[in-house]
């Protein structure tokens, strides 16, 4: 989609956060405004459309910039760097969301729930549309689709690379190949 077509949400954001950075606030209080509001604000329509990189990195960088601060509409110095801070608490990090990856896992969420429930109304309408012959992880796809099925495409893509991970384990894992291998059983 057009970048144009979200600039509300930027907007929308961006006005939140400015109405909250005047106020001095903890850094705890801006962890939870964060997580609470500003990454959550465009979680609906992120589910449903693949936002523009442009978007996303927008979103990231009025994120950063209320984290940080500033001083005389200058930034402050970041002291940690970002991919750091969007780190899972547990690996150091403070778990603030990469949008974009956010917004392609809720996409490839859609994706799972066409799998997971092939006869329910929306799985049967765009089974008849894009892939009346075949399942959903083997059809190849038309460029001309519409804008919703390009983002769940965005996420199925996300799901063939986890899937195929995953049973890539799985089967050297069943063969032998991690567990029960010759090199590992017969060492001396």
């Amino acid at each position: 989609m057009k970048k144009e077509r979200f600039q509300s949400l930027k907007e929308r954001l961006g006005k939140r956060l400015t109405d909250y950075s005047e106020k001095s606030l903890s850094s705890g209080a801006k962890e939870v405004l964060i997580k609470a509001v500003a990454q959550a604000l465009p979680t609906y329509i992120m589910s449903v459309f693949r936002i523009p990189e442009g978007i996303c990195d927008d979103s990231t960088n009025l994120v950063r910039n209320f984290w940080w601060g500033s001083e005389n509409g200058r930034r402050k110095v970041a002291w940690v760097a970002w991919e750091q801070t969007i780190q899972k608490k547990c690996c150091g990090g403070l778990g603030f969301k990469d949008m974009s990856l956010f917004n392609q896992a809720l996409l490839a969420r859609q994706a799972w729930r066409l799998i997971q429930f092939p006869d329910s109304l929306c799985a049967r309408l765009l089974k008849a549309k894009y892939y009346p012959r075949g399942s959903l992880i083997d059809t190849t796809f038309r460029s001309n689709a519409s804008v919703t099925w390009q983002a769940v495409l965005h996420g199925l893509d996300l799901l063939k690379k986890e899937l195929f991970g995953a049973l890539v384990a799985v089967l050297k894992f069943v063969s032998g190949a991690t567990l029960g291998s010759p090199e590992t059983t017969h060492r001396k």
